[in-house]
């Protein structure tokens, strides 16, 4: 059974738990138990790798090698047959996620983390606010929330485009979810993750498809 090690509200751990809920077949997940202990993915991955999130589906073990990778979800696809990759659709997914995870993710996740001691437990905190410091500068969740508006109101700017390319199809890139579809509904779940926020009122097309990633399953070809 593959195994999904994650922090739940991590928004490249929920791309890849939407894309295994969406093959229907059976997985398990494991929440590492806090966020400066990493020793799991550190062990699993033989002193190779530390971030979130990794797969484990029997020996093998799936980390991304780079920086602009998707070995997880590509190996995934592989595995479940869920044609997340069409060939003919390689280059325009590949402009489509570093747009989601550079620009969206970067916005989505100081919005949820502004809220982080709603989901992160007392005696984790720490660790948080010190991981997310020495990566943003001190001070930087306060940063963000004093941004808060002017963040929010950058989201939904930058969600335009997937309005628009939702006009006239239920998904990204056609009548079927494709990668940047879990790519985008993960960074947005992010986004959301804490329960302060729902998507922009105007942006009926994406309300919509985010309704319809949510439930949408796997459909083998006949």
């Amino acid at each position: 059974m593959i195994e999904l090690i994650q922090f739940p509200w991590s928004p490249f751990c929920l791309v890849q738990r939407r894309i295994l809920e969406f093959s229907g077949r059976p997985f398990r997940i494991t929440n590492l138990p806090r966020t400066g202990d990493r020793s799991l993915i550190w062990k699993l991955t033989k002193e190779r790798y530390y971030a979130v999130p990794i797969i484990r589906d029997g020996r093998n073990v799936v980390f991304e090698t780079g920086d602009a990778t998707q070995d997880i979800a590509k190996y995934l696809d592989w595995r479940l047959r869920l044609d997340l990759f069409p060939a003919e659709l390689e280059g325009m997914q590949s402009i489509l996620w570093r747009c989601i995870e550079n620009e969206l993710e970067g916005i989505g996740f100081k919005l949820n983390d502004i809220y982080f001691k709603e989901f992160v437990r007392a005696d984790d905190q720490l660790p948080f606010i010190r991981h997310k410091e020495r990566k943003f500068g001190r001070g930087c969740i306060d940063q963000w929330r004093a941004q808060q508006k002017e963040l929010l109101r950058q989201l939904e700017t930058s969600l335009l485009p997937f309005e628009a390319m939702l006009a006239h199809q239920p998904f990204l890139l056609g009548a079927q979810p494709r990668f940047v579809d879990f790519d985008l509904f993960g960074i947005l779940e992010n986004f959301l993750y804490s329960g302060h926020y729902k998507l922009p009122a105007a942006q009926k097309q994406l309300r919509r498809w985010h309704q319809r990633m949510m439930t949408r399953k796997f459909k083998p070809h006949a």
